[in-house]
């Protein structure tokens, strides 16, 4: 009774009466009506979307899902799924190269069938392919059990981008197989006819040999080209589930445009050496896919940067409407008074790299330089610069709200460049990563954020 009583006065002395108590109570019913409502329409964590389906309890076991819309839903397991098919055709294309040497190489070699001259011709470089398989596969097989373990279901930490990356020595290596394919097939048949023995080895071991799967030596030595032609498709199935905004969609992009790159120079060198076959042609998937990616373009922006390549990020590309304002008060005239000109644009990066063992997990190191590339659309069969690269390291990126359907993009001292994609939210994409890269770079950066307020608002001539 005393504790009561005492309660009673300290609430007296506090001033807090029954009517405020009461409009508190109200306040905090209104707050937690808002907030289920807000969940009824809540966001998703993905798109951004909103109105959603309300979840059940029973439903609602795995929250990071139930904040999905069906369409991210569905992404993402479109992803996960391109995912485990890279990382299991991986695994199957390995069990390939290790029956060619246990099955085949190693007997061949024990019974003496061949010298290790004609072994090295017919089976080349297989040993080095095994010894990258392993590794590659290793890493993507931790990669995997490590999402599984933090709770990612969805495997959206996985990052095969970065990790083929990280391996893109892979490709010397299956460019020289293929391009010793044509004389190795020439060399076991000729040997073939030549020795009884061999064909007799031959013979039993696709008829007899279970692990073989009724299989000659030819088509499992068709393996490698087969994976390096199949790696494009993948790739391109895993980008088309990955929203632009993940970490690894500009890696996963780098990483088909390297693949494409060396099928191309594959099949060149394979006519300047006379032979009449090439790989499976990778740019009618791309197609399909709508995920062509011109590899000429690239090069012609590396020839101009002086970049090494494996020290080259493409972060951004793709065609943007580039304008050149006249003065400095074509914000307030709004954008339409602007004549506009359909460019392609690249956003590419120098970053050493802290490692560069394959077999090491290598970080990317501190960003070196940025630039902005500028290409006309091809003219007489080739592509032309528009001008020299901006490099952002002396450039501003803004915007202002009365347009937000364009970004400007001034260098410092000479000219101003204001950009639009038919698309506002790719425009505003282009922006960010610009803006991220610029403001990494150059000697007066903390005074960035200020300049680019006062260089658009007030003219560019001054009295």
């Amino acid at each position: 009774a005393t504790r009561t009583k005492s309660a009673d006065v300290e609430r007296a002395d506090s001033g807090i009466g029954q009517m405020p108590a009461r409009k508190w109570r109200n306040r905090a019913s209104e707050t937690l009506s808002s907030l289920q409502a807000w969940e009824a329409h809540r966001p998703c964590t993905d798109c951004g979307e909103r109105d959603l389906p309300v979840e059940t309890d029973v439903q609602n076991c795995n929250q990071r899902r139930a904040d999905l819309c069906e369409k991210c839903r569905k992404c993402r397991t479109e992803r996960k799924e391109s995912v485990l098919e890279f990382v299991n055709t991986e695994a199957s294309y390995g069990e390939d190269l290790r029956i060619i040497k246990e099955e085949f190489y190693l007997p061949m070699q024990a019974a003496g069938l061949l010298s290790q001259e004609q072994l090295q011709g017919i089976f080349s470089n297989i040993q080095e392919l095994i010894d990258l398989n392993e590794n590659f596969l290793e890493i993507l097989q931790e990669e995997i059990d490590q999402a599984f373990d933090q709770g990612d279901d969805d495997l959206m930490t996985v990052c095969i981008g970065e990790i083929f990356l990280e391996f893109v020595n892979m490709l010397p290596a299956f460019q020289t197989y293929c391009l010793r394919q044509s004389s190795s097939v020439n060399m076991l048949n000729a040997l073939e006819k030549e020795k009884e023995l061999l064909r007799i080895f031959l013979n039993v071991s696709q008829n007899d040999n279970t692990a073989l799967r009724r299989m000659n030596l030819r088509s499992f030595l068709m393996a490698p080209l087969q994976r390096v032609t199949k790696y494009p498709l993948l790739l391109s199935r895993i980008i088309k589930a990955t929203t632009e905004y993940h970490p690894d969609h500009s890696s996963l992009r780098e990483a088909k445009s390297r693949i494409e790159s060396h099928l191309e120079h594959i099949n060149m060198k394979t006519k300047q050496e006379g032979n009449t076959w090439t790989l499976r042609s990778f740019r009618q998937d791309s197609k399909k896919k709508r995920e062509v990616i011109n590899i000429e373009m690239r090069e012609t922006a590396l020839k101009t940067v002086g970049w090494l390549r494996e020290e080259t990020r493409f972060v951004m590309e793709g065609s943007l409407q580039l304008a050149q304002p006249p003065d400095g008060q074509w914000v307030k005239k709004g954008s339409k008074t602007l004549k506009f000109q359909n460019m392609q644009v690249l956003l590419l990066v120098n970053m050493k790299r802290v490692s560069e063992s394959s077999l090491e997990s290598a970080e990317p190191g501190p960003v070196k330089d940025a630039v902005l590339v500028l290409i006309r659309d091809k003219n007489n069969g080739k592509f032309h610069l528009l001008r020299e690269p901006l490099r952002l390291s002396n450039c501003i990126v803004s915007t202002d709200p009365d347009c937000d359907d364009t970004f400007e993009l001034i260098e410092i001292r000479r000219e101003a460049f204001v950009f639009r994609d038919s698309d506002r939210a790719r425009t505003h994409h282009w922006f960010r990563q610009i803006r991220r890269y610029s403001r990494e770079l150059g000697s007066w950066k903390k005074r960035r954020n200020a300049l680019p307020n006062i260089m658009i608002s007030t003219p560019h001539t001054r009295p």
